[in-house]
Formats: C-alpha cells, structure tokens, sequence
C-alpha cells in the first residue's frame, strides 16, 4: 500500500495542478459575462435566490445524513476506500444520467425540477462519500467540508483557489470557518451550470444534454470529492 500511498500522492500533485492553473480565454469571458449580469440583477433578487438555495441544501443535508450509512470499518485501505467509492459514483452517475435525460425530454416545466432533484443527488453522493472515508457525517463540521467540496467542484478560477487551500488546510481552517458565504456559493453554483442547463430546457436535444451534462457534473464531483478526502487522510497517516 506504500506504493500505491505514492501513485496517489502524484495524482493529487496533477489535479491540484488542473484544479489552478489558469482558465481559457472563453472560460474567463464567460466569467465577465455572468458577472456583469449578476451585477445588473436587483440586490432582492440575489437574496431571494441565496435563501432560497441556502434553505434546499441544508434541508437535502438532513435528509442525506439520516440515509447515509456512518463510517465504514477503519481497517479499510485508502485503496479499498478509492475503489468503493468509483463504485458509488457509477451508480449515483447512472442515477443522474436518468434523471437529467427525464427532465430534458420533459421540456420547461420538468427542466426546472432538474434543479433540486440533481443538487438531491450530488448532496447524498457527498454523504456517501464521507462515510467511505471514514468521516462522521453528524458532526457539523464535516457537513461543512462537504459543502466546501461542492464549492470547490462547480465554482471559478478564483474561487477554486481559495476553496483549495481551505481544503488543503482543514484542520486549521475549521476552528476559523463558522458558516459557508451562502451569497458566494449559490451564485458560484449557478454560474457554473448556467449555460449547460439552459440547453436543457430546448425541446428536441433536452434529453441528451441533460443526460450529458448530468454525467459530467457528477464525474467531476466523484473527482473532487475523492481527492479531497485522499488529502485528508493522507495529512493523518
């Protein structure tokens, strides 16, 4: 497992690397755009939006945490724990996979649903990725490092940085983070899947973007969540 410690050490050295390096030009354009509108957008509207999103994430936190088997066996290998959870990611994948697919083909009204029900999945999917890892999702302070794991997955240049080096030092930075920024993680949040989901919405191809980009959004969740526990457990070793 010495070897395999190692190969994981290298992985994670490459994915902090993609997880900082500069953006592309349209990427960063994209960023502008989203800004300058979010900026155009009345201040009641952004409040609305943070409380609204706020309210469904930690009532989907409850429910997870109830459904979510505690912390496996402590013997486990980080090996073993790495290859449970590329097997809970397939079947949580599919589970998206299938839902994007119904409420792209469901046209406006069920594309609208696509929201709540996919954060359901990618919420659970972290609970279930915690207890691979031996983490005990009833304390408050690993449901925040859930959420900041989210926030690393589907948020921008900067503030996949930012998220990174929380991440990178949690055991520090817990004692200093009371709460997330709701405002920052609702609209990172939004920006990122913007785009993507409103294709969604487009009758005759919604079924195949949602199923596309369901996929993806969880692949990269599985990625990011794996990671940051591999450093985690690697930090304790």
């Amino acid at each position: 497992m010495v070897d395999y410690n190692k190969q994981v050490e290298q992985e994670l050295d490459s994915w902090k690397y993609k997880m900082t390096k500069k953006t592309g030009l349209i990427s960063r354009t994209s960023k502008n755009v989203q800004n300058k509108v979010n900026s155009l957008i009345p201040e009641k509207f952004h409040h609305i939006m943070t409380e609204s999103i706020k309210n469904m994430v930690k009532a989907t936190l409850v429910g997870s945490n109830i459904t979510t088997k505690k912390r496996l066996p402590v013997e486990l290998s980080l090996y073993e724990r790495d290859e449970l959870l590329k097997e809970k990611l397939s079947t949580f994948r599919k589970t998206a996979v299938i839902e994007g697919a119904g409420t792209g083909a469901g046209g406006i009204l069920l594309g609208l649903a696509d929201f709540p029900l996919l954060l359901s999945i990618k919420m659970k999917f972290l609970f279930e990725a915690a207890s691979v890892y031996g983490f005990n999702t009833d304390e408050y302070e690993e449901r925040l490092f859930l959420l900041h794991i989210f926030l690393l997955a589907f948020s921008s240049e900067e503030k996949r940085k930012d998220t990174l080096y929380i991440i990178e030092n949690w055991e520090k930075q817990k004692h200093e983070i009371a709460d997330m920024d709701w405002r920052d993680f609702q609209q990172e949040y939004r920006d990122h899947i913007d785009l993507v989901k409103m294709f969604q919405l487009l009758p005759g191809i919604g079924a195949v973007v949602g199923a596309f980009a369901n996929y993806n959004l969880l692949d990269k969740l599985g990625e990011t969540a794996m990671n940051s526990y591999r450093l985690r457990l690697l930090q304790t070793s």
